[in-house]
């Protein structure tokens, strides 16, 4: 009789453990597939982590707000409201401290510093994973076109549903970074 609760418990443990991952990807595939797509203007460096691999942190140019609101605490969760400006890249339409009852598509982020009416803050998707052998080339593809000095040729492809975001890719003149490299 305990023989059977053990196998159980021990299906019920590894449908659990299958149920997670898939649930992950299915909310990724859903986002992709029905979400809104965001243009990101980024300042990409390559960092190395020996456990995740090689990924470009990317910092983003939308990284502040000025408001009037003083009561910004640093590490506090904020919601960052977007739109798209004339060029087709996200903007800010507004920020708040609580959820806003509206259709607008929104993102969460942490207040990183607060100073004179300007609240600063790291967006949630901020790696992008990249093979080994393209990570290098990559780095060195974003160091050249940065010297081309255009704002625009450097930006993040991410698609927003429900506060969900799902950063797809990397693209320099409008090609992805992973195609770039190998040109």
């Amino acid at each position: 009789m305990k023989i059977i609760y053990l196998f159980i418990l021990f299906i019920v443990i590894a449908l659990a453990q299958i149920f997670v991952p898939i649930q992950m990807i299915m909310n990724n595939e859903d986002t992709l597939v029905s979400g809104t797509v965001y243009k990101f203007k980024t300042r990409p460096v390559d960092p190395t982590d020996p456990f995740r691999g090689k990924y470009i942190t990317l910092q983003y140019e939308m990284d502040h707000f000025d408001t009037k609101d003083t009561t910004y605490v640093v590490g506090e969760e904020i919601y960052i409201y977007l739109k798209n400006d004339q060029e087709g890249f996200a903007d800010i339409s507004e920020i708040s401290k609580i959820p806003i009852e509206t259709k607008k598509d929104y993102v969460t982020a942490r207040v990183t510093y607060y100073y004179n009416g300007k609240v600063n803050f790291q967006l949630p998707f901020n790696t992008f994973y990249m093979e080994e052998t393209k990570a290098y080339d990559a780095e060195m593809a974003y160091i050249e076109a940065n010297r081309d000095s255009l704002s625009n040729n450097i930006y993040a492809l991410v698609y927003i549903k429900d506060d969900h975001a799902v950063l797809k890719d990397v693209l320099i003149d409008d090609i992805p970074i992973k195609e770039y490299v190998e040109k």
